[in-house]
């Protein structure tokens, strides 16, 4: 790296610096500024901070090495996400924003009752503080130690160190204010440094139409350009897993079936409901029909220039090193700092919102705020060092993904069910939580390397176990159940709670919103289809 591209990094440090200061006093002045910026974030800056914290170091990686051993379509592992995420838009997005709780783990006490639901309360948040987020933040941490050590030849754990204190710098002090003013501009500088290797590396193979025929030439099968699988491939099976059970059975960072995690974070950040609709779907439209095509086509350039790779991940921070003059190479120093920054800054708020609202809540209850403030900053520090050390585990961002697919199957329909069916109680999603993962393990523990067969067994035997429990226990009492729908007004099968003069109005509304989900996923991937071909062809 040459002297100009320390100045493109200098420049991006002291910007992101410049807004952790400035927005140090508003985010600290209470919890519910530090963790959901006092409800006041406009819709598309809360839709482009969910982009910005999906789109991390890892992710680029990972998409390059799917590439190489599946193809284009082996991306439906993620695409087929976009059911639901685009469910989240229609159908839940506003209720989330109407529920008025600080995170997802507080639905619990609203939506159930008594000590069940405040031991879901507590269970949850540690479920998805811990294990879950630590996991998230390990991966992107192991793709980031990959880039650095690919393209860059920087001290490995020097950097991660001074990355993870630059990201608590600005972050710790500013909460979530911070965050999504600083995503707003990571994602910018991400997205510009993403086209332009990608339109550098076509230019160096010699264009598209060059592209698809060095690959045949190289060796490629025509069905690496393929945007659906083959039928009867091992890939088509995984397909029919992913569009037909994954979407709806399991969670996935940024597309938990009905909303939750830092999505719910943000949609309750938002001014009111109308903004929540339209945070969830420009993150919609961006994560899946805009962003992946520099990556693809940089993936795909890689298989030409860089043949034979053991590791085809590299793939993509190596042609960051052999084609990116100096200045844009340090700009793409940027794109991964930005990007590994936005992820892990949202995670680290995100997961101490659960510890200190959630685990802590009743104890720091009467505690002035600038105490509350100083327990959250001190847990954002304590979970980034946990994320630091279960990097050291994985070699491979995809196994991580996978794990973390499995790990949280079956859970899914109870997270759809709890908003519109009164029977699902706090025993339901406790067992589908706990059972989910005590299977995965299993699963993981037996020796089952078919991820298809791992996931159908996780996701069938956790629905068995929720079910079981939801009905040879008591359905909440009536009380609970009326305040919730009384609050929400969901809709759905509530029976006697739901008033007579509103039951068959919420009837006609929900088959209106069933059909702008049904055409909006359509539509999604049209557009999505639609651009491969415009690259690269039939």
């Amino acid at each position: 790296m040459q002297t100009a591209d320390f100045w493109v990094i200098g420049a991006y440090v002291a910007l992101v610096l410049t807004i952790g200061i400035l927005w140090s006093r508003r985010g600290g002045a209470s919890t519910e500024e530090y963790f959901l910026s006092g409800r006041r974030l406009p819709w598309w800056l809360a839709g482009v901070s969910m982009v910005a914290t999906t789109f991390a170091a890892d992710t680029p990686l990972a998409v390059t090495g799917i590439v190489a051993k599946q193809g284009i379509a082996g991306n439906w592992v993620w695409w087929s996400m976009a059911f639901s995420a685009l469910l989240t838009t229609f159908f839940y997005a506003r209720l989330w924003r109407l529920s008025g709780v600080a995170t997802d783990a507080e639905f619990a006490v609203l939506r159930y009752g008594g000590r069940p639901a405040q031991f879901l309360r507590v269970f949850r948040a540690l479920y998805l503080a811990i294990p879950v987020n630590i996991l998230i933040m390990g991966w992107v941490t192991l793709g980031m130690t990959k880039v650095i050590q690919a393209a860059f030849g920087w001290d490995i754990w020097l950097t991660i160190a001074l990355l993870y204190g630059l990201t608590l710098a600005y972050m710790a002090i500013s909460g979530l204010w911070g965050v999504v003013l600083a995503d707003f501009v990571q994602f910018t500088l991400a997205m510009a440094g993403s086209v332009i290797l990608a339109v550098t590396a076509v230019d160096r193979v010699g264009g598209l139409q060059a592209l698809r025929e060095k690959l045949l030439i190289a060796g490629h099968p025509p069905e690496l350009l393929s945007f659906f699988p083959q039928t009867g491939s091992e890939l088509f099976t995984l397909f029919l897993v992913y569009v037909g059970v994954q979407w709806w059975a399991t969670s996935y960072p940024g597309a938990e079936p009905g909303g939750g995690g830092y999505v719910a974070q943000r949609l309750l950040s938002v001014k009111d409901e109308n903004h929540a609709f339209g945070a969830s779907l420009l993150f919609n439209i961006a994560h899946y029909a805009l962003r992946p095509w520099p990556w693809i086509i940089t993936g795909l350039c890689a298989l030409v220039l860089l043949p034979g790779l053991s590791d085809p991940e590299l793939g993509y921070p190596l042609l960051m090193k052999q084609l990116m003059p100096p200045g844009l190479l340090g700009l793409m120093a940027v794109v991964f700092l930005a990007a590994f920054m936005s992820t892990i800054s949202t995670h680290l708020n995100w997961g101490a919102s659960y510890i200190v609202q959630d685990v802590f809540g009743r104890r720091l209850a009467s505690a002035p705020e600038s105490h509350k403030v100083f327990v959250s900053r001190v847990t954002v520090v304590l979970l980034g060092f946990m994320a630091v050390a279960i990097s050291l585990v994985f070699d491979n961002v995809k196994q991580v993904w996978e794990f973390l697919l499995m790990f949280g199957a079956g859970a899914g329909p109870v997270h759809l069910l709890r908003w519109f069916w009164w029977r699902i109680n706090a025993y339901s999603e406790i067992a589908a939580l706990a059972g989910s993962a005590v299977v995965a393990l299993a699963v993981r523990l037996s020796g089952i390397e078919s991820f298809a067969t791992g996931m159908l067994l996780t996701a069938g035997c956790t629905t068995a176990i929720w079910l079981l429990f939801t009905f040879l226990t008591k359905p909440e009492d009536d009380g609970t159940l009326r305040a919730f729908y009384n609050k929400i007004r969901p809709g759905g099968f509530w029976g006697r709670y739901i008033p007579p003069e509103i039951k068959n109005e919420k009837k006609r509304g929900y088959t209106l919103l069933g059909l702008y989900w049904l055409a909006s996923c359509f539509l999604l991937y049209a557009v999505m289809y639609l651009t491969k071909w415009l690259l690269l062809g039939s």
